[in-house]
């Protein structure tokens, strides 16, 4: 290996490989936290020929490459346990070709999602996939991880933002695909099998990232609700008379870990199991007394509990605060996380039976639901017990993963909604996956990448 990674510098300039344990640590890693990182070097390409030359040299010398954005990914698919070199894009973070008759952008894959929606606002446009992780994560792995968030329901996920994509395949071949356009009808659309592929098939150089209209004012709701059942008749009520843009469900023990982390103030003096928090556009009166009307009406079925509609952007987003900074609030109990999905309508009974599963295997632990029931995405937090080691609590953990997927197969889900499958998932595919479609998965990746060298061990 080390006679390979001097030849890194026939190609590479010295700043762009590092080798010092600080920086294969740092690099190395996601926002997992239960893999031993053993990275070779960290390597920082500037342009689509350094991505091209690190393929050719890695095939070359049968070295493994994983592609590091901003690691905020929970599946491992970016972290590096095998000595493999870690290929960071934090150096191709350029916005290039804008076009306003388009309505896209061209971008490297480093570029921050923050920036990218800075980017839009200021030509008076939007790109509407959000998350708590905006100000840290890259393009480059919401593309490869086919991101979600919060605004699902209004505005899909990543794949529905992706015009065209630039990419290097495991062959060292550069493939310029759909180049933007939005019809072409010309076979196989091999951009979508990029999107979500976990860098297994080849890395992103390059993306035509569509941008929407800016979107109307908006009003915020934050609703403590009866029960489960109430907050699906809520998501309909509101979903079919209002221009929803985001639901999403906390439970009242995500809200106190909130409110004791923050110093928040309660946004409602009525307490309950699970609370909703829904986010409606309003372009002018009309449509905020609709929303309140629906509001109402939900008031009025029993099905909310008690409410408050916000009143200015500021307090806007405090509410939206009630449910984003869960995660940072239940950070310092290291949880261990599940990010699953089943169809909006089955929702309720599958929470239900899900939670009788972990009460049983886990009768003294603290288990936090939330997530965006307005698409199905559920996120279930373990949190340790205090005085379990790391590595004791992840072993028990793992040992329930078999009881949860085995509900997500009863109801036909998904094992990973939007973290992709990476280390943490992958002997979990087949509870998702048919045997016939990972055998497919498997000739592709062949194709696109027949070394194995692409972030291998990932995914299948």
């Amino acid at each position: 290996m080390s006679t390979a990674l001097i030849e890194l510098e026939s190609f590479l300039q010295k700043d762009q490989i590092k080798t010092d344990e600080e920086s294969l640590k740092y690099w190395g890693k996601d926002w997992t936290t239960y893999f031993d990182i053993k990275a070779s070097a960290i390597v920082f390409p500037r342009k689509t020929e350094d991505v091209v030359a690190l393929v050719k040299w890695a095939r070359k010398n049968k070295i493994a490459l994983v592609p590091s954005g901003g690691r905020t990914g929970l599946s491992g698919s970016a972290v590096a346990t095998q000595g493999e070199v870690v290929v960071s894009f934090d150096q191709m973070n350029k916005i290039k070709d804008f076009s306003p008759v388009d309505q896209s952008v061209v971008i490297e894959p480093g570029v921050v999602t923050e920036a990218l929606q800075e980017f839009a606002h200021s030509k008076h446009l939007f790109y509407p996939v959000d998350f708590a992780a905006t100000g840290s994560s890259q393009m480059g792995g919401n593309i490869a991880t086919n991101a979600g968030g919060i605004k699902v329901v209004r505005y899909g996920l990543t794949r529905e933002w992706i015009a065209g994509l630039k990419v290097v395949t495991g062959t060292g071949d550069v493939l310029e695909l759909n180049n933007g356009l939005v019809k072409n009808a010309t076979g196989y659309d091999l951009r979508h099998l990029f999107v979500g592929s976990e860098g297994t098939l080849g890395f992103i150089v390059e993306a035509t990232i569509k941008l929407a209209p800016a979107p109307p004012p908006m009003k915020v709701l934050v609703m403590a609700v009866s029960g489960l059942d109430a907050v699906m008749k809520i998501f309909a009520e509101f979903k079919t008379k209002t221009s929803l843009v985001a639901f999403e469900m906390f439970s009242d023990k995500a809200l106190k870990k909130v409110l004791e982390n923050t110093g928040l103030p309660a946004p409602l003096e009525t307490q309950s199991p699970f609370y909703v928090l829904a986010e409606v556009e309003t372009r002018n009166e009309q449509d905020e007394e609709h929303a309140l009307g629906v509001f109402e009406k939900c008031l009025e079925e029993g099905w909310v509990l008690d409410g408050v509609i916000s009143q200015s952007d500021v307090q806007a987003a405090t509410f939206w605060r009630y449910r984003e900074d869960i995660s940072e609030s239940l950070a310092k109990y290291s949880p261990y996380k599940n990010d699953i999905a089943v169809t909006i309508s089955k929702v309720p009974p599958f929470m239900e039976d899900l939670d009788k599963v972990l009460a049983q295997a886990y009768p003294t632990w603290e288990v936090v639901w939330f997530g965006h029931i307005g698409d199905g995405n559920l996120h279930i937090n373990i949190l340790r017990p205090a005085g379990m080691t790391k590595e004791e609590f992840v072993q028990e953990c793992r040992k329930v993963d078999v009881m949860v997927f085995d509900t997500v197969k009863k109801y036909k889900g998904s094992i990973s909604a939007e973290h992709g499958v990476g280390l943490t998932k992958k002997s979990f595919l087949n509870y998702t996956r048919s045997n016939a479609e990972i055998e497919i998965m498997r000739g592709i990746k062949k194709v696109f990448d027949p070394d194995n060298i692409m972030n291998p061990g990932k995914v299948i």
